[in-house]
């Protein structure tokens, strides 16, 4: 059980506290409720250009990371369609450079041209490394728009199209950032060797005096059901065809997320899976295959992707998997099978939370998704997963009619 304590200050800032004695480290995490799901379809990426920009200096401080490197820390971001995350790891008793640090950056960046040049530069370049120059790059572009036609899943998180982050204009920022990074759209978790007492004195005093904003209210297309097989065709120049399917699955609250999870396990997790064990060892008709899902809070997709043999035809590779999901739509998992990957998972969940700053960053996520105390339930809820469910939850998911299938043919 992983124990915190909870308050709100005056502003809306929520600040949740995991005390640990036995580290002389401390972690500052600050989540803001704020994603790529949140952009304008016009001007996309601009949640994880803001991760880039937290960097490049506050209205009071030009320089985040000497002041932090001399108290010993350690910082990181990422961002994802659903929210945004900024850490900081330092000896416990200099906690209060983070708070000094973090709170600057959420009174005001210095938003200055030449920041956002600079961030641009470097925003852009990582599209263009990752996702136009890299092969089998644009197959997440082409399926996100193929399983979404109206929520904003339907672009990534580095943003739809370059042009909205090369077009991207200084008022554009500010508004963005006034808009979504701000306390009552943000939760406070400091993890590690320090008492509640001083969490919440550091916080009236560092966090406390920065005006609220406007609560974000969030109000998203929902995705209808899909109600019949959708397909596209690839050819580029990448050295082997792949085979890219997802499906349409229950949202990150619902209790049918706990079994899908595991029914991926089943299939994908790894290399005694049962997509692994038959298309890759036994009918070696695929060089390697993951079954995964994207893990949004919104209704995600559960994922089979795999890239073939060379020879080996994309329709036989395809029968293949279809007949592996007939029979987890049609037999019950054995007894064996479901212990193993439930224990799989607990292992995963156990070994996670070992680290300060996992039980910080998972705090914040799970008060996010409504209530911090899901991290310390969760488990329940996939060991009460039944063979039935997980049955009844592959029929629902793996129905051809919620099916979207990239075929990505090589030119070679």
């Amino acid at each position: 059980m992983i124990q915190f304590e909870k308050f709100e200050l005056q502003n809306g800032l929520r600040v949740l506290v995991h005390h640990d004695p036995s580290t002389p480290m401390a972690v500052l995490d600050v989540l803001y409720d704020v994603g790529a799901r949140d952009e304008n379809p016009e001007k996309t990426g601009f949640a994880h250009l803001f991760e880039h920009l937290m960097f490049g200096g506050s209205i009071n401080i030009s320089d985040f990371e000497t002041p932090l490197q001399l108290a010993g820390g350690e910082n990181n971001a990422f961002t994802t369609n659903d929210l945004t995350n900024y850490y900081i790891q330092l000896p416990a008793e200099n906690i209060e450079t983070a708070f000094w640090l973090e709170s600057d950056r959420m009174l005001s960046l210095s938003f200055s041209k030449k920041s956002l040049e600079v961030q641009r530069k470097v925003v852009c370049e990582e599209f263009k490394e990752h996702y136009i120059n890299k092969p089998y790059a644009d197959a997440w572009f082409k399926m996100r728009e193929l399983a979404y036609k109206v929520h904003p899943y339907r672009w990534m998180t580095i943003g739809k199209e370059l042009s909205h982050i090369e077009n991207a204009q200084l008022s554009d920022v500010k508004n963005f950032f006034f808009k979504h990074y701000r306390p009552v759209n943000a939760i406070l978790v400091v993890a590690g060797n320090i008492k509640t007492e001083t969490v919440r004195e550091l916080a009236e005093k560092w966090f406390g005096p920065i005006p609220p904003g406007e609560k974000y209210i969030r109000n998203l297309a929902r995705e209808p059901r899909q109600t019949s097989a959708r397909e596209l065709e690839i050819r580029a120049d990448v050295p082997l065809d792949a085979i890219y399917k997802s499906y349409h699955m229950a949202s990150r609250t619902d209790d049918q997320y706990y079994t899908t999870d595991l029914i991926t396990e089943v299939l994908g997790g790894g290399g005694s899976s049962r997509l692994h064990h038959v298309l890759v060892k036994e009918k070696k008709l695929f060089s390697n295959i993951e079954c995964y899902h994207t893990g949004s809070t919104d209704a995600g997709l559960a994922v089979i992707e795999g890239k073939l043999i060379k020879g080996i035809k994309l329709e036989d590779a395809n029968k293949a998997i279809e007949i592996e999901l007939d029979k987890i739509k049609s037999e019950l998992v054995e007894a064996k099978e479901l212990i193993k990957v439930k224990n799989k998972t607990e292992s995963a969940i156990l070994f996670e939370d070992m680290s300060v700053m996992n039980r910080a960053t998972n705090l914040a996520m799970y008060e996010l998704l409504g209530d911090a105390n899901m991290m310390n339930t969760e488990l329940e809820k996939y060991q009460s997963v039944s063979a039935e469910q997980i049955l009844e939850t592959s029929k629902t998911v793996f129905d051809n009619n919620n099916s979207n299938t990239i075929w990505y043919y090589s030119k070679n």
